[in-house]
């Protein structure tokens, strides 16, 4: 199977599960390429060309990174001038998708990483490719800055170090399942 990891990491806990991620679809013998997008980084990439497609953030004001955001509209500008993107979007059989976030939560739990998600899933979405996951992963705050205190208490509790080893087995067991489909 081909697959493409795309991601947005600012603070490091997004990258750790794209690598978490690539690694363990690359040990399954699966051809994987991994692209993390940031502020300066627009190369085009072709989310079509692959069987199953990965896009992760951070959560960022309940939105994913803005770099990602960004990167989204032009895909989206793209394949509506392609004419890939159809009337009711039809689903692309052979195609899957999985979207994928790390969030504190400090304030409201899962539910401010929700609107992150939904919006990455809907670039999948509009090109005719299933969602067939939907992960939320904990992540802490960055130790330096205005937020770091939300680590150690916000409504999660303690998340400080995360997502951390057991995060990350779960994450490849997740992967694993997917792989499955």
């Amino acid at each position: 199977m081909k697959i493409l990891n795309l991601y947005f990491s600012s603070t490091g806990n997004t990258e750790k599960v794209a690598q978490r991620i690539s690694a363990t679809a690359a040990k399954a013998g699966h051809e994987v390429d991994t692209v993390k997008i940031s502020g300066d980084r627009k190369e085009d990439v072709d989310l079509l060309r692959y069987d199953l497609v990965f896009i992760g953030s951070g959560v960022y004001q309940w939105l994913p990174g803005k770099a990602l955001q960004e990167f989204i509209g032009a895909r989206l500008a793209h394949y509506a001038e392609a004419k890939e993107i159809k009337p009711a979007s039809p689903r692309r059989p052979e195609k899957k998708g999985v979207v994928y976030c790390t969030f504190g939560g400090a304030h409201t739990g899962a539910n401010e990483a929700v609107p992150a998600v939904k919006y990455m899933g809907q670039l999948l979405d509009h090109l005719g490719i299933e969602v067939v996951a939907e992960w939320y992963i904990v992540g802490a705050y960055p130790a330096t800055g205005r937020f770091k205190e939300f680590s150690a208490g916000g409504r999660l509790g303690n998340i400080e170090g995360r997502p951390n080893d057991a995060d990350l087995a779960d994450v490849a067991e997740r992967v694993a399942g997917v792989l499955l489909m």
